[in-house]
């Protein structure tokens, strides 16, 4: 199973609208991060469609490795500065 990029090792706080549909990046090779951007077409990732409940800000992950995606859960921790732009062993 193919594991995905980091794009960052630090979430982005993002503003959403309610009722509407976003593509999060779910390969981490996205240049418009946290969103997708199509890049995943060489992989076998696709991007995964959510809809925000509330017009809100939230933390949305970045580095491809939350249990709860889009949603940033902390895992970014475990990657450093180097990590960025790799694929992690874990």
């Amino acid at each position: 199973m193919e594991k995905p990029m980091i794009a960052d090792n630090s979430p982005v706080k993002t503003s959403l609208e309610a009722g509407k549909e976003y593509m999060y990046c779910a390969c981490g090779r996205s240049k418009t991060q946290p969103f997708c951007d199509g890049s995943h077409k060489s992989t076998s990732f696709t991007p995964l469609p959510f809809t925000s409940k509330a017009t809100t800000q939230k933390w949305v992950c970045t580095c491809k490795h939350t249990k709860s995606p889009p949603y940033c859960d902390g895992s970014h921790q475990k990657f450093t500065s180097e990590d960025v732009g790799t694929i992690p062993d874990v």
